[in-house]
Protein backbone atom coordinates (compact mmCIF):
# COMPACT_ATOMS: atom_id res chain seq x y z
CA UNK A 1 0.00 0.00 0.00
CA UNK A 2 1.39 3.42 -0.97
CA UNK A 3 0.95 5.83 1.92
CA UNK A 4 1.04 9.61 1.41
CA UNK A 5 3.75 9.86 4.08
CA UNK A 6 5.95 7.30 5.86
CA UNK A 7 5.11 8.85 9.25
CA UNK A 8 2.55 6.75 11.13
CA UNK A 9 2.23 8.49 14.47
CA UNK A 10 -0.48 8.19 17.10
CA UNK A 11 -1.40 11.02 19.44
CA UNK A 12 0.11 9.09 22.35
CA UNK A 13 3.55 9.27 20.71
CA UNK A 14 3.73 13.06 20.57
CA UNK A 15 3.48 13.79 24.24
CA UNK A 16 5.30 16.92 25.17
CA UNK A 17 8.80 16.91 26.56
CA UNK A 18 8.50 18.95 29.81
CA UNK A 19 9.59 22.51 29.05
CA UNK A 20 11.36 22.95 32.39
CA UNK A 21 13.41 19.81 31.78
CA UNK A 22 14.25 20.92 28.22
CA UNK A 23 15.32 24.41 29.34
CA UNK A 24 17.46 23.04 32.18
CA UNK A 25 19.04 20.55 29.82
CA UNK A 26 19.91 23.29 27.31
CA UNK A 27 21.27 25.46 30.13
CA UNK A 28 23.45 22.58 31.34
CA UNK A 29 24.84 22.31 27.82
CA UNK A 30 25.34 26.03 27.15
CA UNK A 31 27.05 27.25 30.32
CA UNK A 32 29.94 24.72 30.63
CA UNK A 33 32.66 25.92 28.32
CA UNK A 34 31.81 29.58 28.81
CA UNK A 35 32.13 29.66 32.60
CA UNK A 36 35.36 29.11 34.48
CA UNK A 37 37.86 28.57 31.70
CA UNK A 38 40.49 30.82 30.17
CA UNK A 39 40.78 31.62 26.46
CA UNK A 40 42.20 28.70 24.49
CA UNK A 41 44.52 28.68 21.53
CA UNK A 42 44.39 29.47 18.76
CA UNK A 43 41.21 31.02 17.34
CA UNK A 44 39.69 31.70 20.77
CA UNK A 45 42.54 33.81 22.14
CA UNK A 46 43.14 35.44 18.75
CA UNK A 47 39.56 36.70 18.47
CA UNK A 48 39.78 38.01 22.02
CA UNK A 49 42.93 39.92 21.08
CA UNK A 50 41.16 41.73 18.23
CA UNK A 51 38.24 42.54 20.54
CA UNK A 52 40.59 44.02 23.14
CA UNK A 53 42.30 46.21 20.53
CA UNK A 54 38.94 47.60 19.41
CA UNK A 55 37.80 48.15 22.99
CA UNK A 56 40.98 50.13 23.77
CA UNK A 57 40.62 52.20 20.63
CA UNK A 58 43.88 50.88 19.20
CA UNK A 59 42.32 49.62 15.97
CA UNK A 60 39.92 50.83 13.30
CA UNK A 61 36.41 49.43 13.77
CA UNK A 62 36.05 48.78 10.04
CA UNK A 63 39.55 47.28 9.80
CA UNK A 64 40.33 45.33 13.02
CA UNK A 65 44.01 44.65 13.53
CA UNK A 66 46.30 43.05 16.09
CA UNK A 67 49.85 44.35 16.18
CA UNK A 68 49.49 45.35 12.56
CA UNK A 69 48.00 42.00 11.43
CA UNK A 70 44.54 41.75 9.90
CA UNK A 71 42.34 38.83 11.03
CA UNK A 72 42.37 35.59 9.06
CA UNK A 73 38.57 35.67 8.91
CA UNK A 74 37.50 38.98 7.40
CA UNK A 75 34.65 39.51 9.83
CA UNK A 76 33.47 42.58 11.71
CA UNK A 77 30.45 41.76 13.85
CA UNK A 78 32.07 39.13 16.13
CA UNK A 79 34.83 41.56 17.08
CA UNK A 80 32.33 44.39 17.55
CA UNK A 81 30.17 42.32 19.91
CA UNK A 82 33.10 41.38 22.13
CA UNK A 83 34.54 44.90 22.14
CA UNK A 84 31.17 46.46 23.03
CA UNK A 85 30.76 43.94 25.86
CA UNK A 86 34.23 44.80 27.19
CA UNK A 87 33.46 48.51 27.12
CA UNK A 88 30.07 48.13 28.83
CA UNK A 89 31.17 45.62 31.48
CA UNK A 90 31.92 46.89 35.01
CA UNK A 91 35.52 46.98 36.16
CA UNK A 92 35.21 43.85 38.30
CA UNK A 93 34.31 41.68 35.27
CA UNK A 94 37.34 40.28 33.45
CA UNK A 95 37.75 41.14 29.79
CA UNK A 96 37.54 37.56 28.53
CA UNK A 97 34.37 36.83 30.53
CA UNK A 98 32.73 40.07 29.38
CA UNK A 99 33.49 39.18 25.76
CA UNK A 100 31.86 35.77 26.22
CA UNK A 101 28.49 37.14 27.37
CA UNK A 102 27.13 38.00 23.90
CA UNK A 103 28.33 34.62 22.63
CA UNK A 104 26.35 32.85 25.35
CA UNK A 105 23.26 34.61 24.01
CA UNK A 106 24.23 33.68 20.45
CA UNK A 107 24.31 29.98 21.36
CA UNK A 108 20.94 30.26 23.12
CA UNK A 109 19.53 31.96 20.02
CA UNK A 110 20.94 29.15 17.88
CA UNK A 111 19.11 26.52 19.95
CA UNK A 112 15.85 28.51 19.77
CA UNK A 113 16.14 29.04 16.01
CA UNK A 114 16.84 25.34 15.46
CA UNK A 115 13.77 24.34 17.48
CA UNK A 116 11.42 26.80 15.80
CA UNK A 117 12.80 26.10 12.33
CA UNK A 118 12.18 22.37 12.78
CA UNK A 119 8.75 23.09 14.26
CA UNK A 120 7.55 25.07 11.26
CA UNK A 121 8.96 22.52 8.82
CA UNK A 122 6.99 19.84 10.65
CA UNK A 123 3.84 21.95 10.18
CA UNK A 124 4.17 21.56 6.40
CA UNK A 125 1.21 19.65 4.89
CA UNK A 126 3.39 16.95 3.34
CA UNK A 127 5.26 16.42 6.62
CA UNK A 128 2.11 15.43 8.52
CA UNK A 129 1.54 11.81 9.62
CA UNK A 130 -0.93 9.46 8.02
CA UNK A 131 -4.58 10.08 8.97
CA UNK A 132 -6.12 7.03 10.66
CA UNK A 133 -9.43 5.65 9.47
CA UNK A 134 -11.07 6.04 12.88
CA UNK A 135 -9.02 8.96 14.20
CA UNK A 136 -6.31 8.95 16.84
CA UNK A 137 -3.45 10.20 14.66
CA UNK A 138 -1.18 12.91 16.05
CA UNK A 139 -2.53 16.45 15.98
CA UNK A 140 -0.50 18.77 13.73
CA UNK A 141 0.67 21.11 16.49
CA UNK A 142 1.58 18.32 18.91
CA UNK A 143 3.32 16.41 16.14
CA UNK A 144 5.34 19.45 15.09
CA UNK A 145 6.34 20.14 18.68
CA UNK A 146 7.52 16.56 19.21
CA UNK A 147 9.54 16.63 15.98
CA UNK A 148 11.07 19.97 17.01
CA UNK A 149 12.06 18.51 20.38
CA UNK A 150 13.74 15.66 18.53
CA UNK A 151 15.51 18.07 16.18
CA UNK A 152 16.88 20.15 19.05
CA UNK A 153 18.10 17.04 20.87
CA UNK A 154 19.74 15.77 17.68
CA UNK A 155 21.46 19.15 17.26
CA UNK A 156 22.89 19.05 20.79
CA UNK A 157 23.97 15.43 20.24
CA UNK A 158 26.22 16.36 17.29
CA UNK A 159 29.77 15.72 18.47
CA UNK A 160 31.30 18.58 16.49
CA UNK A 161 29.11 21.21 18.11
CA UNK A 162 30.53 21.16 21.64
CA UNK A 163 33.87 22.96 21.37
CA UNK A 164 33.24 25.32 18.43
CA UNK A 165 29.89 26.46 19.85
CA UNK A 166 31.56 27.48 23.13
CA UNK A 167 34.35 29.62 21.66
CA UNK A 168 34.26 33.38 21.17
CA UNK A 169 35.05 33.16 17.47
CA UNK A 170 33.34 34.15 14.20
CA UNK A 171 32.31 30.49 13.81
CA UNK A 172 29.66 30.84 16.53
CA UNK A 173 28.25 34.07 15.09
CA UNK A 174 28.07 32.43 11.66
CA UNK A 175 26.31 29.43 13.20
CA UNK A 176 23.76 31.61 14.99
CA UNK A 177 22.89 33.69 11.94
CA UNK A 178 22.71 30.60 9.72
CA UNK A 179 20.22 29.13 12.18
CA UNK A 180 18.22 32.38 12.03
CA UNK A 181 18.06 32.18 8.24
CA UNK A 182 16.99 28.55 8.54
CA UNK A 183 14.20 29.49 10.95
CA UNK A 184 13.10 32.40 8.77
CA UNK A 185 12.80 30.38 5.58
CA UNK A 186 10.96 27.58 7.41
CA UNK A 187 8.49 29.92 9.14
CA UNK A 188 7.73 32.42 6.34
CA UNK A 189 4.72 30.43 5.06
CA UNK A 190 3.09 30.81 8.49
CA UNK A 191 4.36 34.11 9.88
CA UNK A 192 5.64 37.36 8.40
CA UNK A 193 7.03 39.74 11.03
CA UNK A 194 9.39 37.59 13.11
CA UNK A 195 10.63 35.44 10.20
CA UNK A 196 11.18 38.62 8.17
CA UNK A 197 13.24 40.16 10.96
CA UNK A 198 15.14 36.89 11.36
CA UNK A 199 15.86 36.74 7.61
CA UNK A 200 17.28 40.27 7.58
CA UNK A 201 19.29 39.73 10.78
CA UNK A 202 20.51 36.31 9.64
CA UNK A 203 21.69 37.24 6.16
CA UNK A 204 23.16 40.54 7.35
CA UNK A 205 24.82 38.83 10.33
CA UNK A 206 26.36 36.14 8.13
CA UNK A 207 27.71 38.84 5.83
CA UNK A 208 29.31 40.78 8.67
CA UNK A 209 30.60 37.59 10.33
CA UNK A 210 32.87 36.59 7.48
CA UNK A 211 30.61 34.35 5.39
CA UNK A 212 29.07 36.56 2.66
CA UNK A 213 29.41 33.75 0.12
CA UNK A 214 27.36 31.42 2.30
CA UNK A 215 24.75 34.15 2.78
CA UNK A 216 24.53 34.62 -0.98
CA UNK A 217 24.25 30.87 -1.64
CA UNK A 218 21.60 30.31 1.03
CA UNK A 219 19.57 33.38 0.09
CA UNK A 220 19.45 32.42 -3.58
CA UNK A 221 18.88 28.73 -2.82
CA UNK A 222 15.96 29.32 -0.46
CA UNK A 223 14.38 31.81 -2.86
CA UNK A 224 14.68 29.23 -5.66
CA UNK A 225 12.93 26.59 -3.54
CA UNK A 226 10.04 28.98 -2.90
CA UNK A 227 9.77 29.81 -6.61
CA UNK A 228 9.89 26.17 -7.74
CA UNK A 229 7.49 24.88 -5.11
CA UNK A 230 4.34 23.66 -6.82
CA UNK A 231 0.91 24.85 -5.70
CA UNK A 232 -2.67 24.61 -6.95
CA UNK A 233 -3.68 27.88 -5.31
CA UNK A 234 -2.98 31.08 -7.25
CA UNK A 235 -3.03 33.23 -4.11
CA UNK A 236 -0.48 30.99 -2.46
CA UNK A 237 1.68 31.11 -5.58
CA UNK A 238 1.69 34.90 -5.47
CA UNK A 239 2.60 34.87 -1.80
CA UNK A 240 5.49 32.50 -2.44
CA UNK A 241 6.79 34.77 -5.18
CA UNK A 242 6.70 37.72 -2.80
CA UNK A 243 8.66 35.73 -0.20
CA UNK A 244 11.23 34.71 -2.79
CA UNK A 245 11.54 38.29 -4.04
CA UNK A 246 12.04 39.52 -0.47
CA UNK A 247 14.80 36.99 0.16
CA UNK A 248 16.51 37.94 -3.08
CA UNK A 249 16.35 41.66 -2.28
CA UNK A 250 17.86 41.09 1.18
CA UNK A 251 20.55 38.87 -0.35
CA UNK A 252 21.46 41.48 -2.96
CA UNK A 253 21.66 44.19 -0.29
CA UNK A 254 24.02 42.00 1.74
CA UNK A 255 26.12 41.34 -1.37
CA UNK A 256 26.36 45.08 -2.01
CA UNK A 257 27.34 45.67 1.63
CA UNK A 258 30.06 43.01 1.32
CA UNK A 259 31.42 44.77 -1.72
CA UNK A 260 31.39 48.17 -0.01
CA UNK A 261 33.16 46.82 3.12
CA UNK A 262 35.53 44.66 1.04
CA UNK A 263 34.41 41.48 2.79
CA UNK A 264 34.66 39.27 -0.28
CA UNK A 265 37.73 37.10 0.12
CA UNK A 266 38.80 34.24 -2.15
CA UNK A 267 39.32 31.34 0.25
CA UNK A 268 38.70 28.40 -2.09
CA UNK A 269 41.02 25.56 -1.16
CA UNK A 270 40.11 22.46 -3.15
CA UNK A 271 41.12 19.13 -1.62
CA UNK A 272 44.17 17.52 -3.17
CA UNK A 273 43.91 14.24 -5.01
CA UNK A 274 45.46 12.29 -2.16
CA UNK A 275 43.98 9.41 -0.22
CA UNK A 276 45.14 10.92 3.10
CA UNK A 277 43.26 14.19 2.60
CA UNK A 278 40.05 12.52 1.45
CA UNK A 279 40.31 10.11 4.36
CA UNK A 280 40.65 13.06 6.73
CA UNK A 281 37.56 14.73 5.23
CA UNK A 282 35.65 11.47 5.50
CA UNK A 283 36.50 11.17 9.20
CA UNK A 284 35.41 14.77 9.73
CA UNK A 285 32.00 14.17 8.17
CA UNK A 286 31.67 10.91 10.08
CA UNK A 287 32.32 12.10 13.64
CA UNK A 288 31.54 15.81 13.43
CA UNK A 289 27.90 15.33 12.42
CA UNK A 290 27.27 12.14 14.38
CA UNK A 291 24.51 11.04 15.10
CA UNK A 292 22.60 13.41 12.80
CA UNK A 293 24.01 12.18 9.49
CA UNK A 294 22.76 8.53 9.63
CA UNK A 295 19.32 9.74 10.71
CA UNK A 296 19.33 12.34 7.92
CA UNK A 297 20.17 9.66 5.35
CA UNK A 298 17.38 7.52 6.76
CA UNK A 299 15.00 10.47 6.35
CA UNK A 300 15.94 10.91 2.70
CA UNK A 301 15.44 7.20 2.07
CA UNK A 302 12.09 6.84 3.82
CA UNK A 303 10.70 10.12 2.40
CA UNK A 304 12.25 9.66 -1.05
CA UNK A 305 8.92 9.48 -2.89
CA UNK A 306 8.11 13.00 -1.64
CA UNK A 307 11.61 14.28 -2.27
CA UNK A 308 11.53 13.19 -5.89
CA UNK A 309 7.82 13.73 -6.46
CA UNK A 310 6.15 17.09 -7.06
CA UNK A 311 8.52 19.94 -7.76
CA UNK A 312 10.03 20.98 -4.45
CA UNK A 313 6.64 20.54 -2.78
CA UNK A 314 8.20 18.80 0.21
CA UNK A 315 9.59 21.96 1.82
CA UNK A 316 10.43 20.05 5.02
CA UNK A 317 12.99 18.05 3.03
CA UNK A 318 14.33 20.48 0.45
CA UNK A 319 14.98 23.45 2.76
CA UNK A 320 17.21 21.62 5.28
CA UNK A 321 18.82 19.70 2.43
CA UNK A 322 19.73 23.00 0.76
CA UNK A 323 21.44 24.25 3.93
CA UNK A 324 23.26 20.94 4.45
CA UNK A 325 24.50 20.81 0.85
CA UNK A 326 25.78 24.40 0.92
CA UNK A 327 27.65 23.75 4.17
CA UNK A 328 29.07 20.48 2.79
CA UNK A 329 30.25 22.23 -0.38
CA UNK A 330 31.97 24.90 1.74
CA UNK A 331 33.58 22.15 3.83
CA UNK A 332 35.10 20.56 0.74
CA UNK A 333 36.37 23.84 -0.73
CA UNK A 334 37.77 25.78 2.24
CA UNK A 335 40.69 25.19 4.57
CA UNK A 336 38.55 25.68 7.71
CA UNK A 337 36.57 22.50 7.01
CA UNK A 338 35.20 21.94 10.52
CA UNK A 339 33.99 25.52 10.92
CA UNK A 340 32.27 25.38 7.54
CA UNK A 341 30.58 22.07 8.37
CA UNK A 342 29.41 23.56 11.67
CA UNK A 343 26.98 25.81 9.76
CA UNK A 344 25.10 22.80 8.40
CA UNK A 345 24.33 21.25 11.78
CA UNK A 346 20.98 23.01 12.51
CA UNK A 347 19.51 21.97 9.17
CA UNK A 348 21.02 18.50 9.37
CA UNK A 349 19.51 18.02 12.83
CA UNK A 350 16.11 19.15 11.51
CA UNK A 351 16.38 16.73 8.62
CA UNK A 352 17.30 13.90 10.99
CA UNK A 353 14.25 14.66 13.15
CA UNK A 354 11.94 13.49 10.37
CA UNK A 355 13.52 10.03 10.65
CA UNK A 356 12.11 9.64 14.15
CA UNK A 357 8.48 8.95 13.08
CA UNK A 358 9.72 6.20 10.74
CA UNK A 359 12.15 4.31 12.99
CA UNK A 360 11.32 0.72 13.83
CA UNK A 361 11.87 -0.75 17.27
CA UNK A 362 15.01 -2.62 16.24
CA UNK A 363 16.66 0.51 14.79
CA UNK A 364 15.71 2.58 17.85
CA UNK A 365 17.11 -0.12 20.13
CA UNK A 366 20.36 -0.20 18.13
CA UNK A 367 20.74 3.58 18.54
CA UNK A 368 20.07 3.32 22.28
CA UNK A 369 22.54 0.50 22.91
CA UNK A 370 25.29 2.08 20.83
CA UNK A 371 24.80 5.43 22.56
CA UNK A 372 24.69 3.86 25.99
CA UNK A 373 27.95 1.97 25.46
CA UNK A 374 29.77 4.85 23.74
CA UNK A 375 28.95 7.71 26.12
CA UNK A 376 29.07 5.58 29.28
CA UNK A 377 32.52 4.44 28.19
CA UNK A 378 33.65 8.03 27.53
CA UNK A 379 32.30 9.19 30.90
CA UNK A 380 34.04 6.30 32.64
CA UNK A 381 37.37 7.20 31.02
CA UNK A 382 37.01 10.84 32.13
CA UNK A 383 36.30 9.75 35.71
CA UNK A 384 39.14 7.18 35.80
CA UNK A 385 41.71 9.71 34.54
CA UNK A 386 40.50 12.29 37.09
CA UNK A 387 40.67 9.78 39.94
CA UNK A 388 44.16 8.78 38.82
CA UNK A 389 45.30 12.41 38.84
CA UNK A 390 43.84 12.85 42.34
CA UNK A 391 44.99 9.62 43.98
CA UNK A 392 47.65 8.10 41.74
CA UNK A 393 45.57 4.95 41.26
CA UNK A 394 45.45 3.54 38.70
CA UNK A 395 48.95 4.80 37.95
CA UNK A 396 49.01 4.63 34.14
CA UNK A 397 46.55 7.52 33.38
CA UNK A 398 48.36 9.90 35.74
CA UNK A 399 51.70 8.97 34.16
CA UNK A 400 50.30 9.68 30.71
CA UNK A 401 49.03 13.09 31.84
CA UNK A 402 52.44 13.93 33.34
CA UNK A 403 54.09 12.94 30.06
CA UNK A 404 51.72 14.93 27.84
CA UNK A 405 51.48 18.00 30.10
CA UNK A 406 54.75 18.26 32.08
CA UNK A 407 54.56 20.71 34.92
CA UNK A 408 50.81 20.40 35.43
CA UNK A 409 49.77 20.16 39.07
CA UNK A 410 46.24 18.95 39.69
CA UNK A 411 44.13 20.12 42.62
CA UNK A 412 40.76 19.15 44.03
CA UNK A 413 37.79 21.51 43.62
CA UNK A 414 34.60 20.63 45.47
CA UNK A 415 31.99 22.46 43.35
CA UNK A 416 33.12 21.06 39.97
CA UNK A 417 33.26 17.60 41.55
CA UNK A 418 29.69 17.89 42.88
CA UNK A 419 28.43 19.15 39.51
CA UNK A 420 30.11 16.25 37.70
CA UNK A 421 28.75 13.76 40.23
CA UNK A 422 25.19 15.07 39.88
CA UNK A 423 25.46 14.97 36.08
CA UNK A 424 26.63 11.34 36.20
CA UNK A 425 23.75 10.37 38.49
CA UNK A 426 21.27 12.09 36.16
CA UNK A 427 22.75 10.14 33.25
CA UNK A 428 22.24 6.89 35.19
CA UNK A 429 18.62 7.87 35.85
CA UNK A 430 18.13 8.79 32.18
CA UNK A 431 19.40 5.38 31.11
CA UNK A 432 17.10 3.70 33.64
CA UNK A 433 14.15 5.74 32.35
CA UNK A 434 14.93 4.95 28.72
CA UNK A 435 15.17 1.18 29.20
CA UNK A 436 12.18 1.10 31.51
CA UNK A 437 8.52 0.67 30.64
CA UNK A 438 7.03 3.99 29.61
CA UNK A 439 4.79 5.39 26.97
CA UNK A 440 6.32 5.80 23.53
CA UNK A 441 7.55 9.29 22.70
CA UNK A 442 8.63 10.44 19.28
CA UNK A 443 11.81 12.06 20.60
CA UNK A 444 12.89 9.10 22.76
CA UNK A 445 15.55 7.84 20.33
CA UNK A 446 17.63 11.02 20.58
CA UNK A 447 17.37 11.48 24.35
CA UNK A 448 20.37 9.28 25.10
CA UNK A 449 22.58 10.74 22.31
CA UNK A 450 21.86 14.29 23.46
CA UNK A 451 22.18 13.41 27.14
CA UNK A 452 25.44 11.55 26.56
CA UNK A 453 26.98 14.39 24.56
CA UNK A 454 25.97 16.92 27.21
CA UNK A 455 27.27 14.67 30.00
CA UNK A 456 30.71 14.19 28.46
CA UNK A 457 31.05 17.87 27.65
CA UNK A 458 30.07 18.83 31.20
CA UNK A 459 32.51 16.30 32.70
CA UNK A 460 35.32 17.67 30.56
CA UNK A 461 34.48 21.23 31.59
CA UNK A 462 34.47 20.36 35.31
CA UNK A 463 36.79 17.45 36.10
CA UNK A 464 39.30 18.06 33.33
CA UNK A 465 39.05 21.85 33.09
CA UNK A 466 42.33 22.64 34.95
CA UNK A 467 44.19 20.18 32.72
CA UNK A 468 42.58 21.51 29.53
CA UNK A 469 43.30 25.09 30.57
CA UNK A 470 46.94 24.20 31.14
CA UNK A 471 47.30 22.33 27.84
CA UNK A 472 45.19 24.56 25.58
CA UNK A 473 45.98 28.04 26.86
CA UNK A 474 49.08 30.21 26.57
CA UNK A 475 49.17 31.07 30.28
CA UNK A 476 52.04 28.66 31.14
CA UNK A 477 54.08 30.01 28.22
CA UNK A 478 53.45 33.65 29.16
CA UNK A 479 54.33 32.94 32.80
CA UNK A 480 57.71 31.58 31.70
CA UNK A 481 58.29 34.65 29.56
CA UNK A 482 57.47 36.94 32.48
CA UNK A 483 60.33 35.41 34.48
CA UNK A 484 62.85 36.46 31.79
CA UNK A 485 61.48 39.97 31.29
CA UNK A 486 61.79 42.83 33.78
CA UNK A 487 58.71 43.96 35.67
CA UNK A 488 58.14 46.95 33.37
CA UNK A 489 59.89 46.16 30.10
CA UNK A 490 58.29 49.04 28.20
CA UNK A 491 57.68 48.32 24.55
CA UNK A 492 58.64 44.86 23.30
CA UNK A 493 59.47 44.21 19.64
CA UNK A 494 58.06 41.10 17.99
CA UNK A 495 59.33 39.06 15.07
CA UNK A 496 57.32 36.33 13.38
CA UNK A 497 54.80 35.83 16.19
CA UNK A 498 51.48 34.29 15.24
CA UNK A 499 48.26 36.16 15.91
CA UNK A 500 47.41 33.89 18.84
CA UNK A 501 50.84 34.33 20.44
CA UNK A 502 50.59 38.10 20.06
CA UNK A 503 47.14 38.16 21.64
CA UNK A 504 48.28 35.94 24.54
CA UNK A 505 51.32 38.09 25.35
CA UNK A 506 49.20 41.24 25.28
CA UNK A 507 46.27 39.87 27.30
CA UNK A 508 48.02 37.56 29.78
CA UNK A 509 51.36 39.36 29.99
CA UNK A 510 50.07 42.95 29.69
CA UNK A 511 52.92 43.67 27.30
CA UNK A 512 53.07 46.55 24.83
CA UNK A 513 54.07 44.80 21.62
CA UNK A 514 55.45 46.51 18.54
CA UNK A 515 56.28 44.74 15.26
CA UNK A 516 60.01 44.84 14.53
CA UNK A 517 59.18 46.33 11.14
CA UNK A 518 57.74 49.43 12.84
CA UNK A 519 61.27 50.70 13.62
CA UNK A 520 60.60 51.11 17.36
CA UNK A 521 63.79 50.98 19.46
CA UNK A 522 62.52 48.57 22.13
CA UNK A 523 64.84 47.10 24.73
CA UNK A 524 63.41 43.59 24.34
CA UNK A 525 62.43 41.40 21.40
CA UNK A 526 60.33 38.22 21.27
CA UNK A 527 60.83 36.08 18.16
CA UNK A 528 59.06 32.98 16.96
CA UNK A 529 60.46 30.07 14.98
CA UNK A 530 62.66 27.03 15.36
CA UNK A 531 65.74 29.03 14.36
CA UNK A 532 65.32 32.82 14.55
CA UNK A 533 68.88 33.32 13.24
CA UNK A 534 67.68 32.37 9.78
CA UNK A 535 64.73 34.76 9.96
CA UNK A 536 64.97 37.37 7.24
CA UNK A 537 66.35 40.67 8.49
CA UNK A 538 67.35 39.44 11.95
CA UNK A 539 70.92 38.93 13.17
CA UNK A 540 71.39 38.03 16.87
CA UNK A 541 74.27 39.74 18.58
CA UNK A 542 73.95 42.94 16.53
CA UNK A 543 72.76 44.23 18.96
CA UNK A 544 70.49 41.42 20.28
CA UNK A 545 71.58 38.96 22.99
CA UNK A 546 69.56 35.79 23.52
CA UNK A 547 68.20 35.66 27.08
CA UNK A 548 66.25 32.41 26.81
CA UNK A 549 64.01 30.15 24.79
CA UNK A 550 60.55 29.06 25.90
CA UNK A 551 58.31 26.30 24.62
CA UNK A 552 54.73 25.46 25.47
CA UNK A 553 54.65 22.62 28.06
CA UNK A 554 52.00 20.66 26.17
CA UNK A 555 53.24 21.62 22.68
CA UNK A 556 57.06 21.40 22.65
CA UNK A 557 57.26 22.38 18.97
CA UNK A 558 55.81 25.82 19.75
CA UNK A 559 58.73 28.01 20.82
CA UNK A 560 59.52 31.65 21.34
CA UNK A 561 62.88 33.33 21.91
CA UNK A 562 63.51 36.36 24.08
CA UNK A 563 66.33 38.79 23.23
CA UNK A 564 67.63 41.89 25.00
CA UNK A 565 69.10 44.87 23.16
CA UNK A 566 72.68 45.52 24.17
CA UNK A 567 74.04 49.01 24.65
CA UNK A 568 76.71 50.06 22.11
Amino acid sequence: MNLPTPAIVAQDAVRRLPRVALWLFCLAYVLPGFLGRGPWKREDITTLGYMAELAKGSADWLHPSLSGQAPEVHALLPYWLGAWAMQLAPAWVSADWAARLPFVLLLVATLLATWYGTYYLARSPLAQPVAFAFGGEAKPTDYARAVADGGLLAFIACLGLAQLAHETTPALTQLCFTALVFYATAALPYRVLMPGIAAVAGLLGMTLSGSPSMALALGVGCAAIYLLESSHNSNETGTRKLRAAGLLVITLVCAALSTWLNLWQWRIDLPHASWHEWQSLGRLFLWFTWPAWPLALWTLWRWRHLLLGERFASRHLWLPLCFALVASAATLTTHAADRSLLLGLPALAALSAFALPTLGRSVAALIDWFTLIFFSGCALIIWVVWISMQTGFPARPAMNVAKLAPGFVHSFSLIPFLIALCASLIWAWLVYWRVGRHRAALWKSVVLPAGGAALCWLLLMTLWLPLLDFARSYVPMVQQAAKLLPENPGCVSTLGLSRSQTAALQLHGQLSLMPSSSGAKCAWLIANGENPITTSGFVPGKPWLLRGSIHHPATPDEKIYIFERQAH
